[in-house]
């Protein structure tokens, strides 16, 4: 690869891709927020008709979930994750670049008892699902080179996540409660960025992919794995006694098999676990 962009490049997925880059020596340009606004559409443009990136990862999101739901329409996320998409996609698809998206289960509304696949109908139940949504509709709109890869349930060394919430509480908590009833599929942040590597190195054919780790879980049992060497319990409860803003897809388990046939070899959520939680400062 020629001239790699990672937008978002100091977010949990962009660190942990900027790391697998680094590990393969492979150079990128990495911007954030403060760097390039990417809800300004000229600078944007201008941004990549200076630098014409041959790959860009658009690892840049809102992705304060609950947050989202006190102004719909209006919010921060509305201007990253639609707008901004939209103004990346433009300035991608004028230079000619290949350009991979990360999408969200939270497209989906969690009811389908099997597992969904890449072009199931999509009917978000929230408004970060809504504006993920919108922004996976101005990829497709836009670009004539492009992967979006849909993802659940983020975990990983960098950032804040599931893992560190659970692990944090377990030092002043000798019971937690967790929600048993939204089952999904928890994914590494490095299998993430693997694939998205993987996917540009390998030229997968473009399209629409899902990508999480293998098996699939409850809430409460990814907090039992992630807490079974301490001596904090951890007891179910009902999404409806843990009530929060947004509304979680109760069952939102990604089909993995389009990506599975592309070569690509996917751990289970577990062993990625074992892996994350062995580097880690817990």
């Amino acid at each position: 690869m020629d001239n790699i962009l990672i937008t978002g490049a100091t977010g949990q997925l962009g660190t942990e891709l900027r790391k697998l880059l680094d590990s393969k020596g492979i150079s990128y340009a990495a911007t954030n927020s403060k760097i390039l606004d990417i809800t300004d559409g000229q600078k944007v443009n201008d941004y990549f008709q200076m630098n014409k990136p041959d790959v860009v990862f658009h690892c840049a999101a809102y992705t304060a979930v609950d947050a989202a739901e006190e102004e719909p329409g209006k919010t921060t996320d509305e201007n990253v994750n639609v707008v901004g998409t939209q103004n990346v996609a433009r300035a991608a698809e004028s230079v000619g670049a290949t350009f991979v998206y990360i999408s969200t289960d939270y497209v989906f509304d969690g009811k389908n008892p099997e597992t969904y696949k890449e072009m199931d109908k999509q009917n978000p139940q929230s408004e970060y699902g809504r504006t993920k949504s919108l922004g996976e509709k101005a990829v497709r709109e836009t670009m004539s080179k492009y992967y979006i890869i849909r993802t659940s349930w983020v975990f990983g060394k960098y950032g804040k996540n599931f893992v560190y919430t659970m692990l944090n509480l377990a030092k002043t908590h000798d019971v937690i409660t967790v929600v048993d009833d939204q089952v999904g599929r928890p994914t590494w942040t490095k299998t993430l960025a693997d694939f998205m590597l993987y996917a540009v190195e390998n030229k997968v054919p473009y399209g629409v992919y899902n990508l999480s780790n293998d098996n699939q879980a409850s809430w409460f049992e990814f907090a039992t794995e992630i807490l079974k060497e301490t001596a904090t319990e951890v007891k179910p409860v009902t999404s409806a006694e843990y009530p929060q803003k947004a509304t979680r897809p109760a069952h939102s388990v990604l089909s993995i098999e389009k990506t599975k046939a592309t070569g690509f070899k996917i751990p289970t959520w577990q062993e990625a676990l074992k892996q994350m939680l062995a580097v880690i400062d817990k």
